[in-house]
């Protein structure tokens, strides 16, 4: 296991005398708060794929995608570890239920792991759906430049 204390370039001091390595997966910035919004639009059962995107970059940009994609494992109760993931675990839980519609956060909130959660969600709105995907491919083909000019049709292309 990493140290929850070790020497890097930064210069920010832990009161202890060493300092802190904001790399550390525990870390968190004094303006990280249960109640930050990661992504500009709620997810209400539509568009999962997109909300998904927008939701790994932001947890990649604030070094919390392990909470998620498993490499992070949860420490023995007894480690002294345990506290430091648990409070991230439970801020990027914060996190991810605050970029949910209500009814969907209300169907997810007592997971015990924020990978618990992203992985109910990934099984319910990840699967490809057949209806769709046609439903999809028809509107592709049936797409033509027509008036458009070629930064919009190629915009509506990208967007299906």
């Amino acid at each position: 296991m990493v140290e929850t204390t070790v020497a890097v370039q930064t210069g920010n001091k832990a009161g202890n005398g060493n300092q802190i390595d904001i790399s550390y997966p525990f870390y968190l910035y004094s303006s990280d708060s249960p109640g930050m919004s990661l992504v500009n639009f709620i997810f209400d059962g539509r568009g999962f794929q997109g909300w998904r995107r927008t939701i790994l970059i932001a947890l990649l940009a604030k070094n919390k995608l392990s909470f998620i994609d498993g490499t992070c494992k949860i420490p023995d109760l007894d480690s002294s570890e345990y506290q430091p993931w648990s409070r991230c675990n439970d801020m990027v839980t914060s996190w991810l239920l605050n970029s949910l519609s209500k009814d969907i956060a209300d169907s997810v909130i007592y997971s015990k792991t924020a990978r618990d959660l992203y992985i109910d969600l990934e099984q319910r709105f990840g699967q490809s759906n057949g209806a769709k995907l046609f439903h999809l491919q028809k509107e592709l083909s049936d797409l033509v430049q027509a008036n458009s000019d070629v930064a919009g049709y190629y915009t509506k292309m990208k967007r299906l």
